[in-house]
């Protein structure tokens, strides 16, 4: 048996099948149109973070740098496999409850509420269901944002930083630099939450030490030269301030006013002493971030919140600017310059 195969082609007309080429023509046209149609539609939609911030982005650019290498690490890049929404509190405590309400109505795949305790609590009472990471600078059990560290339970994990508990060592650190300060005074912002607790645990540490802690309040730019004004009308020989956004959106203000008094002081953030204060002591925000960008990355990837335990972070950076000292005609002993992880010549 003998098979014959004509071969055709769509250049050349086919004898009374010219109207099938039209068509097989006009078909290929449509498919090719449909398809890429077909696969944009079969693509999942980019998920959404929520970062809620109580401070401005202008002065939290290298922790943002930080999460974004956290979710990068989780596997997620912005603006390419995952987009942010961002909404900062520009200092203001009370907008976050609002802004928190407008990422749960714009349905974020997670929040990442940052900056302490305050976002996240704020977090907490808007969302039961959306899982929110956190880091905070109190015990987040006590703070009743989890119910276990290994287990947190609920829809929140994240972070803890060891911040408030490190004021006795502050104290001993500015004990030993500037030896004569026996009035300490510190420096607090009334409106932030937690501040008034805050205040009697340093006072309570400066008891230990034998020495006597002025508090001093500021929540404006004008109260921060009435609170150094105070400062040298009480005779205090030393200052130390609280962790608070306000503060580190008023850093340089801080330095100089501290330069002009001529008055010892130590920070909680290294970027004090890097724009001229004394000293730092305090917990590395910057690998903070990064570990809340991990985790976020994580839950976007399927994890849940209460299967992923607080992490603890117990690493303390201490920071020195040795130009500041010798202007204050202070002398740094070698036991506080060998632990320094910094120092500014």
């Amino acid at each position: 048996m003998t098979i014959h195969i004509r071969l055709f082609s769509l250049s050349t007309p086919l004898r009374g099948e010219g109207w099938k080429r039209r068509q097989f023509i006009a078909f290929l046209g449509a498919t090719a149109l449909a398809w890429p149609l077909a696969a944009r539609a079969q693509q999942p939609a980019m998920p959404v973070i929520g970062f809620l911030n109580p401070a401005s982005a202008s002065t939290y650019a290298p922790f943002l740098a930080a999460f974004r290498r956290g979710l990068k690490e989780a596997g997620y890049i912005e603006g390419s496999n995952v987009a942010i929404e961002y909404r900062w509190a520009d200092g203001r405590y009370d907008r976050l409850p609002g802004l928190a309400a407008e990422l749960v109505r714009r349905q974020v795949a997670v929040i990442a509420a940052t900056g302490g305790d305050i976002p996240a609590l704020a977090a907490k009472l808007t969302t039961a269901t959306i899982p929110i990471v956190f880091d905070t600078t109190t015990d987040p059990v006590k703070m009743g944002l989890v119910a276990d560290l290994n287990r947190p339970g609920g829809n929140l994990t994240g972070v803890s930083l060891l911040t408030v508990e490190l004021m006795p060592k502050r104290l001993e650190l500015l004990s030993a630099v500037a030896p004569d300060a026996s009035v300490i005074a510190f420096l607090v912002n009334p409106t932030a939450p937690g501040a008034e607790s805050e205040a009697r645990d340093a006072q309570a540490a400066a008891r230990a030490t034998k020495r006597q802690i002025v508090v001093l309040n500021a929540s404006s730019e004008y109260d921060l030269d009435t609170a150094f004004a105070t400062a040298v009308q009480l005779r205090a020989g030393a200052l130390v301030t609280r962790g608070d956004v306000f503060f580190n959106s008023r850093r340089e203000q801080l330095v100089a006013l501290a330069a002009r008094h001529a008055i010892p002081a130590i920070y909680i953030r290294r970027e004090f002493v890097a724009a001229g204060g004394l000293m730092s002591y305090g917990g590395d925000l910057t690998d903070a971030y990064r570990l809340v960008g991990i985790y976020t990355g994580r839950i976007l990837s399927g994890d849940k919140p209460i299967d992923l335990p607080v992490q603890q972070l117990t690493k303390v950076e201490m920071s020195i600017n040795l130009k500041t000292a010798k202007t204050l005609g202070l002398t740094v002993p070698l036991s506080v310059l060998g632990r320094a992880d910094e120092v500014i010549e």
